[in-house]
């Protein structure tokens, strides 16, 4: 039996330091048969050299370089080169355990569901704490799912690509990219967009990957009011759209508010509150207005 071809898509920007932890975590994979697609964001350090040195030493590597536009962008350049039946994402700050993607595959092939996702550890100065939320083994409909995610709104678990396996054909066939608009949380849109053609759902509790967590870091420069602001629109407006979609919204308007002023606990997204969430309604109401 041939396995399916896993493609596994890294963005990388000045990660000198940690890229080689993270390209040997994936080459270490007990599950082989995988495309490694390393997209270098216009690096000014040696993340490129780095690259290039392991795309000699393995055929499964395809580097891409490419002007610097931001993770969002480079992503999508990833996915739109993949040639997988699957997706999987790691972040070159971060690394995967060994049976990462091998799990994956394997659940996603014995409930043949539509996403995979899976715990994490997060690492803050070289200490890790296990982090999950779905504990059920039985397969999900899109209800079921988006009922666990209306008990941990704005969760990292549900927001992050890099616990998830996706399906690259349901990708491909509604056009689903990162949102370029947005400086971060634009991976929590594209789950949004993914989870609203997507039927069915299965969880791992063993965590795999590796989440490292930086002071001082890209998402909490970008963290002002305005850009707040702009992410919560966005966020709300596809959140909304899921879940009048699935009809669930009229019974959930609570829920639905709460995540909007909730933050991400895993990103440090703080100071929202119900004036905040009034005043991005009234955003809302005159762009639909207007």
């Amino acid at each position: 039996m041939t396995l399916p071809l896993v493609s596994i898509i890294v963005p990388v920007y000045n990660s000198e330091k940690t890229l080689v932890r993270c390209i040997n975590s994936i080459l270490k994979q007990q599950y082989k048969n995988t495309e490694i697609i390393l997209v270098n964001d216009g690096s000014t350090d040696n993340s490129l050299s780095i690259c290039q040195e392991y795309a000699k030493m393995d055929s499964r590597i395809v580097v891409i370089d490419k002007p610097n536009t931001g993770v969002s962008d480079t992503r999508n350049t990833g996915i739109s080169h993949a040639s997988g039946k699957y997706l999987q994402f790691v972040d070159s700050d971060d690394w995967i355990s060994e049976n990462a993607t091998k799990v994956l595959v394997d659940r996603i092939n014995e409930t043949n569901c539509d996403m995979v996702i899976a715990g994490f550890y997060r690492v803050i100065n070289g200490r890790k704490s296990e982090k999950s939320n779905i504990s059920t083994n039985k397969v999900m409909d899109k209800k079921e799912f988006i009922s666990h995610m209306m008990e941990a709104p704005a969760n990292f678990y549900y927001g992050v690509m890099w616990n998830k396996l996706y399906r690259a054909d349901i990708i491909r066939a509604h056009r689903i990219n990162c949102c370029t608009d947005l400086d971060w949380c634009e991976d929590f849109l594209f789950n949004l967009d993914y989870i609203r053609y997507a039927e069915t759902f299965a969880s791992l509790s063993t965590p795999i990957y590796y989440y490292v967590k930086t002071k001082n870091s890209l998402v909490e420069r970008q963290c002002t009011f305005k850009n707040i602001i702009s992410m919560k629109i966005k966020l709300f407006e596809s959140y909304k759209e899921l879940f009048e979609s699935t009809e669930l919204y009229e019974e959930n308007r609570a829920q639905v508010r709460k995540f909007f002023i909730a933050y991400a606990k895993d990103g440090g997204l703080g100071y929202v509150d119900t004036y905040f969430f009034e005043n991005c309604i009234n955003i809302l109401r005159k762009r639909k207005s207007g």
